[in-house]
Order: C-alpha cells, then structure tokens, then sequence
C-alpha cells in the first residue's frame, strides 16, 4: 500500500526520507535514526507527527517559553511585515535588546554583538579574547562542547577526541571534567564537606603553570556554566571563583558558555555562572538557542573595556543577520514572556518536583547511579554497578527508545553516552514531570528482564580507572 500524506505535508515520510537520504549530508544526524520521528506541528510542550500523534517534548531547551508561543510568533510576524535588514541602519529593537540583554547581567558585562548562533557567538567570544589579551592559548574542560565551527571544534573535547576527529591543537590545554560522581575527585572518595571545586580548581592552576613554563600564554578559560553534553554536570561550588582568578592572574579573561543554559533554565537566576555566587562574573557571556525560541539569534556580552580593545583593531565587525531587526523582535518577545509567566519561578517549582520525585525513583532501581540538575536542568546517570559506577550505556539506548514508544521524548548524553538529559521547554509542569517519572519507573521495571551485551561497557570503565590522569582529555568517546 502506497504512503500517503497528511494536510501537514508537502511530501509522504517516505518521501521525505528519501530525499533526506540523496540531497542532505548524512553527517547530519536524525533523532531514532532507525525509525525517525517527522514533526509537523508543535505547542507549548508537546510535539505532533504527522498521523497527530502527541509526544512529551523532554529534549528542546531551544523551544524555550514552549513551541510556536503566540506573543513571540506575533512579534516575528509584525516586525516581518515590515522591516528586515541589517544593523548599519538604526532601529528601535536592537538597542531595546542589548539593554534588555545587559539588564539581566551583573556589571560590568554591559556591551552586546548581536550574532545569528551560539558557533558563532563563541567564536566571537574566543576572537575578543585574543584580542583584549594579545595572548592566544585556551583552556577548555573535558567533554565540553562549545560549537560546529572549526576555531569551536578545536576547543570542544567532545568533538575533537571522537574517532575521526583532528585531536588536541597544541594551544589548547584541557582540565579535568569536575565531575563529583564519575570524575577524577569523586565526592564518594572524600569526606563530607571536601571542597572538590577548590580541588578541580586546582588542576587549572597547574595546567596554567605548566603552559607558563612552556613559553605559552593563556588567552581564555572558556566553559559551559553547566556541562550539557558532558553529561549535565552541574559545577561544584567554588569552581568558577578559583579558576577565574587563576586565569585574570596569569593575563587571560574568563569566558562563561550560556548557549544551552542560560535565560532563567537554572531557575533561582538568570544565569548559571550565578550558582557560583553573586562574586563569581565572567568577562564574556555568550549566548543563543533558548533567546529566540527556535529562531536563530544569538550575542555575546562583554565588558567596555573588552569591546574597545576590539574596536581599537580598526576592524569593523559586521554581521549581515545579527542583530536584525526580526530577530531582536523575537529575543525582545522572549524575554518579555519569560518575566510576564514568571517562568524562572516555575522553572523553580517544577525542577524541584522532578528532582525530588527522580530520587525516589533511584532509591527503586539500582540502575540511577546519580540524579543531579537544577531547575529544569537534570540528569539521571545509569550504572550497571554503584559501587564501581559502570556506565550503563546500552540500558540507557533503550530508556531513549522505549521513552519514545511511549510518546516522551528524552535524549543521553555523556563521554559514555549513559546519562540521560532532561531539558524541557521552561513551560513543562508537574504534571509532564510525573507523567515523565510513572513512565520511566515502567520502563526500568522491564530492564531487569532484559539482557545486555556489557562487555564495551566495562572495557570504557576499566580505561576509565587505568588510564594516567594527565591522558584524561585523549579518551576516545565512544
């Protein structure tokens, strides 16, 4: 019987995925690549295939205030209708989005370059940084992962230790992941109250010594505020205090990573940098995905004093789309929604629900070796063994596979591929969260039925434990 289409569409999903497969690279990679999903249509925190079928959304922290929000869809649609072109002209809504934008950050971050993506943001930020410093290294943190462009890949453990990656550029130097369950100072190793971000701080300070010593000089320390595809790692205190001041001390500036946590996510903040507390302010703040809500605009705020050492180069930044007046409609549109529905707040109530009702569930199954998160950020860790943390990779493949079955969409993530992450759209509720939990409690149950091959498994966690620490950053993710 032929494939037949629905109002939605313009071609069958066999079609569909028959052109995808002959006109588009297959680089690009499909969510259930096996079976893909074709979304057609979405709201709020739901998305709709095209038979109507409705899935919980756990994935999308780009569809920040909820898929197809009225307010930002008007706002994207009048300024459309209007006006669109680039930044040499003056308008209204780019100077109403830098200082909405510098409103929400501590000073003295008061200076916007309006860009198109989180790539290119941080490219920009790592550009600015060499150039207020006159200094050209970057320490960057294991797993991290900071953009597609190619200055990002060589700062992105994540991408440049894969298989057919390019590997460490000899500028670059990486710090230990601070990873307090499966990390290098494992807070199961030490007493209560040990100060592990004094001690992952630490490692950089080293790392700065030892590049010092070698004639090198340090431009940047450029890290995500929360580690997302490291494995939703959530910073220990007093992390980012240390490392920044051993970075400022040795001439270089301290670049925070908001793309995929920032605009209230955390929930009690705007910002993640600010769990670290009210003293601990980057130099350069970059950010993107959830400030259009699916639309592609993105900035990075900086200090006056970083901005006129870019323009005292005598070369004029221009972006032809950052900054347009669009997409400042929509960042505007966005931002407004996340204060007018107060959705830092519920993002609070809502995280705190989720959290507390998934640490009831590890206290059932063996499998959560770790749930950690805040506000609508979370990770559940699956380990075949708490006691040696073995990461369970291939259950976790098939929590993401039955989860869609079940019409939640969730995704893993980690160096092991063993963490499952949740990042919902900020509009989720405690409902969603428990929906989410009775299913996840369902699937789990049927996991002690099943039988997994473990032996890549344990092969990762023996490399894990085995290999000498200055080596971390060269383990092949597999």
């Amino acid at each position: 019987m032929a494939a037949t289409k629905t109002s939605l569409e313009k071609l069958s999903k066999t079609d569909t995925i028959h052109l995808r497969k002959r006109h588009v690279g297959q680089a690009c990679k499909l969510f259930y690549k096996h079976d893909p999903l074709k979304i057609v249509r979405a709201e709020r925190q739901y998305m709709y295939d095209e038979n109507d079928v409705q899935y919980l959304d756990c994935i999308n922290n780009v569809a920040h205030v909820g898929h197809c929000h009225p307010e930002v869809v008007r706002a994207a649609c009048d300024q459309l209708s209007i006006l669109n072109t680039n930044n040499r002209f003056l308008h209204d809504n780019l100077v109403i989005c830098a200082r909405k934008l510098t409103s929400i950050l501590p000073e003295p971050l008061s200076v916007c370059f309006l860009v198109n993506s989180g790539s290119e943001a941080n490219d920009l930020a790592l550009r600015l940084a060499r150039i207020h410093t006159k200094h050209h290294d970057v320490i960057t943190v294991d797993h991290a992962y900071h953009g597609h462009l190619t200055s990002l890949i060589d700062i992105s453990p994540y991408k440049f230790n894969l298989p057919g990656g390019t590997g460490k550029p000899s500028w670059v130097h990486v710090a230990p992941c601070p990873d307090t369950y499966r990390g290098k100072y494992r807070a199961s190793d030490y007493p209560p109250g040990t100060d592990l971000g004094a001690k992952y701080a630490d490692d950089v300070r080293l790392l700065i010594k030892k590049a010092v010593d070698s004639n090198r000089t340090i431009s940047a320390f450029f890290a995500e505020s929360l580690m997302s595809c490291g494995g939703q790692v959530i910073l220990p205190p007093n992390y980012l205090r240390n490392v920044y001041r051993y970075v400022r001390e040795a001439g270089g500036v301290c670049i925070a990573d908001e793309v995929q946590v920032g605009f209230g996510r955390v929930g009690k903040h705007w910002w993640a940098f600010q769990l670290q507390g009210d003293d601990v302010i980057p130099d350069i703040v970059t950010v993107g995905k959830p400030m259009g809500n699916g639309h592609p605009v993105a900035a990075v705020i900086t200090t006056r004093s970083i901005a006129n050492s870019f323009q005292q180069t005598g070369v004029e930044y221009f972006n032809t789309y950052g900054g347009n007046p669009v997409s400042c409609a929509v960042a505007n549109a966005v931002m407004d929604v996340l204060e007018k529905e107060h959705l830092r707040d519920h993002a609070t109530q809502v995280g705190n629900h989720f959290f507390n009702s998934l640490c009831q569930l590890q206290a059932k199954h063996p499998l959560i070796g770790d749930v950690r998160g805040v506000g609508l950020f979370i990770g559940i860790e699956l380990v075949r063994d708490r006691e040696k943390k073995i990461p369970a990779t291939e259950e976790a493949e098939h929590v993401v596979a039955r989860m869609r079955e079940e019409h939640i969409l969730i995704s893993s993530d980690g160096p092991d591929r063993n963490v499952l992450k949740l990042k919902p759209p900020m509009v989720f509720t405690e409902q969603n969260a428990d929906l989410t939990i009775k299913v996840l409690d369902q699937v789990l149950n049927e996991i002690a039925y099943l039988d997994f091959n473990h032996e890549s498994s344990e092969k990762r966690s023996k490399a894990d434990t085995e290999r000498p620490e200055e080596l971390s950053s060269q383990i092949i993710k597999t």
